[in-house]
Parts: C-alpha cells; sequence; structure tokens
C-alpha cells in the first residue's frame, strides 16, 4: 500500500465516517496551494469552506499567533486579557455594531445567535415565556448541533437525531409573501444566510435583502445574518449583506475570522440586543481566548485594508465571466455565486458532483461537492489569476471527457 492508503485506511479504521473525504492526504500548504503525503500539489479551490480566505500559511497570520504563543494563549473568561478589548472594539467597528459576544466556531456562534433572539424577545419585545419563534429558510446550512438542525431541510442531517428542537417556522428562501405571512407577534428573529453555501451558493433575488430588513423593522423582529462563509472578504465585500446595501440587526461571523489558523466565531450586534445577557446566563472557556484573538485581530487589520475584498471582487469577476461561458454547452445546467465563491450545477450526462470532484483531483485541483449534481469554487482569495486559470482549465478538461 502507498503512504496515502495507509493513512486513509488507517484514518478510516479508528474514526467516525461523518465525512466522506476525497482520497487525499494533506501534508503541507502554501498560500492556495497543497502538497500530499506523497509530494504532489494540489491547486485549493475550496479554502476550507471559506475559513481560509486568506490562504495557507499566511505569514502575518502566523507571525501573530507565534508571538501570542510566547506570551498566554488562554485565561478562560473568568479573567481579562490584555488583546480581548482590542479584539471587541476593532470587530464592532468592523462591522458597524456596538457589541461582541465571542465563540469558536460557526455552529457555537449560531447557538448564540438564536439564544440571544430569544431572550431580546423575552426581555425587550415582551413575547410571552417559551414562545419566541424564529423564522429560517429552507435549505439552510446554519450548523450541525441538534438545535441547528432542527430547522434544517436536509433530511441527512435530521434523520436518526430527534426529538427536535422547537420554536423555529421554515419559509422558502427568497419568498417574501412567505416571510411576511409566516410573522407573527411572537416572532422574535429571521435568521438567514445572504447567500446559501452548503445550498450550491445560491444567490437571493435582486431586492430580497432590503425587503427583509424592512419587514424585520416593521414587525420590531431582529434580523440576523449569518455570514460564517459569505463574509470577509469572499463576495468582494466584507459581507455579502452589503451588495445590497443592508445592514442587519446581527452578524454571525466565524471561519475567515480565525484566518484558518485557530477556530473564532463572534455574535456582533447592538448594546441593546447583547445587552440582555448578565454574568453566568452564557459562555464559553475558550471563547475569546488571547490566542483566538490576536490571530482575529490581524484578519480584522487586514480586511481593513480593502485590499483581499478588491482582488475577491476583480478576480470574482474573471472567474465568473470564464464559468458562464460553460452554460449551454450541454455541460453546465448553471452557475451561481458572487465574488470568488460560484456554484457549479453539472449536467446529470457528466456525472455527480462527487464524481467530477474526483476527476479534478486527478488533475490536481480540489474542490468539493453538494447535493449531488453541484460542485463549489471558493479558492482563497490570494490564489493568483494565472493559479485560477489553470483550475479553470482543469475543470474544462474534465468536461470535455
Amino acid at each position: 500500500m502507498s503512504t496515502t492508503e495507509n493513512a486513509i485506511a488507517s484514518a478510516e479504521a479508528h474514526s467516525a465516517h461523518n465525512y466522506h473525504p476525497l482520497p487525499v492526504v494533506v501534508a503541507s500548504a502554501d498560500g492556495a496551494w497543497m502538497t500530499d503525503v506523497e509530494g504532489r500539489r494540489y491547486l485549493d479551490m475550496l479554502a476550507g469552506y471559506s475559513a481560509l480566505n486568506f490562504g495557507h500559511g499566511n505569514r502575518r497570520l502566523l507571525d501573530a499567533a507565534k508571538a501570542q504563543l510566547e506570551r498566554v494563549t488562554l485565561t478562560s473568561r473568568a479573567f481579562y486579557h490584555d488583546r480581548f478589548a482590542d479584539f471587541c472594539t476593532r470587530l464592532a467597528d468592523l462591522c458597524g455594531m456596538e457589541s461582541v459576544l465571542p465563540m469558536n466556531t460557526g455552529a457555537e456562534a449560531v447557538e448564540t445567535a438564536v439564544k440571544t433572539a430569544r431572550k431580546w424577545g423575552y426581555r425587550v419585545k415582551g413575547v410571552p415565556d417559551g414562545m419566541a419563534k424564529i423564522i429560517v429558510a429552507a435549505n439552510n446550512f446554519h450548523g450541525r448541533t441538534t438545535t441547528i438542525i432542527s430547522f434544517s431541510t436536509d433530511q441527512e442531517a435530521r434523520e436518526d437525531f430527534g426529538p427536535y428542537t422547537p420554536g423555529f417556522e421554515i419559509v422558502p428562501y427568497g419568498d417574501l409573501t412567505a416571510l411576511g405571512e409566516a410573522m407573527t407577534e411572537n416572532t422574535v428573529a429571521v435568521l438567514l444566510e445572504p447567500i446559501q453555501g452548503e445550498a450550491g451558493v445560491l444567490v437571493p433575488p435582486p431586492g430580497y435583502l432590503p425587503r427583509v430588513r424592512e419587514l424585520t423593522r416593521e414587525r420590531n423582529v431582529l434580523f440576523i445574518a449569518d455570514e460564517i462563509q459569505s463574509g470577509l472578504g469572499r463576495t468582494g465585500k466584507t459581507f455579502a449583506c452589503e451588495h445590497e446595501g443592508v445592514v442587519p440587526d446581527m452578524y454571525v461571523l466565524g471561519k475567515a475570522l480565525g484566518g484558518g489558523v485557530v477556530p473564532v466565531s463572534a455574535v456582533v450586534s447592538s448594546r441593546d440586543v447583547l445587552g440582555v445577557y448578565r454574568p453566568g446566563e452564557h459562555g464559553s472557556t475558550f471563547g475569546g481566548n488571547p490566542l483566538a484573538c490576536a490571530v482575529a485581530l490581524e484578519v480584522i487589520a487586514m480586511l481593513r485594508t480593502g485590499e483581499f475584498q478588491q482582488r475577491a471582487a476583480e478576480l470574482g469577476e474573471h472567474l465568473h465571466q470564464e464559468l458562464g461561458l460553460l452554460v449551454g454547452g450541454g455541460a453546465v445546467e448553471e452557475v451561481r455565486g458572487r465574488g470568488l465563491w460560484a456554484g457549479v450545477d453539472i449536467a446529470p450526462i457528466h456525472g455527480t458532483g462527487r464524481e467530477i470532484s474526483e476527476k479534478l483531483m486527478d488533475r490536481r485541483v480540489l474542490v468539493k461537492d453538494t447535493h449531488g449534481s453541484t460542485i463549489r469554487i471558493a479558492p482563497p482569495l490570494v490564489i493568483s489569476k494565472e493559479d485560477l486559470d489553470w483550475g479553470l482549465e482543469q475543470l474544462r478538461g474534465v468536461l470535455r471527457g
């Protein structure tokens, strides 16, 4: 057996089979490229589902992490530490908000947003105890905790994990009429992805997000934007909501906030909303730890330059122009997305999304499938145009057969 086969066999023997990875074993990475245990190089066109927006081994982020590693990595929230205030202040400023509640993973941040909305509903809006409702969209992906999968429409994510958490109303994504009809006096929040990532990079109809903002404001309902995948430069703006001129009541952030170095997530909102918490009502031992804050502060500083947003916008325009040329030729049925983020629906005659991903892997390009026939393209924002074009040429080669 090869080194790759040995590594995969060992992993399969000793780990839970909750993922179906492509059969590549990565040993090192730099920028937009990864190298496997056999020394083969692959172009990363997934970027850790947008956790690696700034590329593998980004020197600024590694230097920030290394410097903090020598000082202090964890205090718990039992004490203050000297990176915490700067992190909260600068992240709030980046978001145009006032307050930050730091967590670790995206799912934790979504859970925090759900708890915050409910508490706000009871404490501020005056919803009767136990009656709070949150409206979500069909085909959403917000994480895999028991509460979050309770409002998923993906049966694979839900099956055998009940009983499910009540308190959620599911409406079709992009359907304003259904959203308005679902709102009641007990509705405390609308939780949406500005672009649905796991569903295949689905962009809502023009005007949808602004009208959601208007409806929630009119009905005294919080608008929560899950920008875990879509945020922090991926779409060509700091937040995907910006494309429609929308500012939600609450951002849910994760993935790229940790720069692919450490898990960092956060809920960012106003003092009025996050001010509903009292000590002891919510927390996390690792949330807002010194190492996480140090890395996230460097991420925020990098985003402040606008360089990465501009790269995503310019290279994203090129990406979508090139992908658009594939539509109508029989191989690609539809392309969606914004910035350096695309969902490509493969015609069934050419194979499943998994099969296309495997063929691209053979050509040294790494992507990942979703929903059977779709592949997602989301390279690190640091990718060069030449490398992007090379990756697209490999896709064309696969589709030519």
